[in-house]
């Protein structure tokens, strides 16, 4: 799933999303914005998806890439350092804090790392979620993109599975580096 919202600022975007989801999780208004996209795009991705009842809390992992890491907050917790470091800010001056958020939320334990590139890297992305499966460390991930730097945003997320229905589309580099490429026109 991917969404950008042209017309409102980033931050209203995601104030606006977190209402139209009808989402009751007070922490979320303390979170940075990056932790606020993933939150949200994780949110939307698992409403439908059954996830829930299908796995041990164990079982799921979350493998995030982006571009720009925690670049956003490191900006502005830097500007707090004239005045007094703001440990509010601190707390997210490292990218990964948005798979904790993720993991908190959904109360997921599985395997999880947070990558930076210059792009996004499908052929890194499922050579690392395959990985884990292969190795029986999860049976479910959401993998994919989340990035944040002043008004450009970007989610990109999926969710992997071991198992396969019908209807799923298979986890390949192709059909990965296509879902992105469709999110970009």
């Amino acid at each position: 799933m991917e969404f950008q919202q042209p017309g409102l600022n980033a931050a209203g975007f995601l104030d606006e999303l977190y209402r139209h989801e009808g989402m009751a999780y007070p922490k979320f208004h303390k979170m940075d914005h990056l932790c606020k996209l993933g939150i949200l795009a994780t949110e939307i991705l698992l409403k439908n998806s059954g996830h829930p009842q299908k796995y041990r809390d164990d079982e799921t992992g979350v493998v995030l890439s982006n571009r720009h890491g925690s670049l956003d907050v490191d900006l502005k917790y830097a500007k707090t350092m004239k005045t007094g470091a703001s440990p509010a800010l601190f707390v997210y001056t490292l990218p990964n804090i948005v798979i904790g958020e993720i993991a908190i939320r959904h109360k997921f334990k599985g395997e999880n790392a947070f990558f930076v590139f210059k792009s996004f890297n499908g052929n890194f992305i499922a050579g690392y979620v395959n990985g884990l499966f292969e190795s029986r460390l999860i049976q479910c991930c959401i993998c994919g993109w989340v990035d944040f730097l002043g008004e450009e945003y970007h989610a990109m997320l999926m969710l992997v599975e071991t198992t396969h229905s019908g209807t799923d589309i298979p986890f390949t580099v192709a059909n990965i580096n296509q879902l992105n490429n469709a999110n970009h026109e």
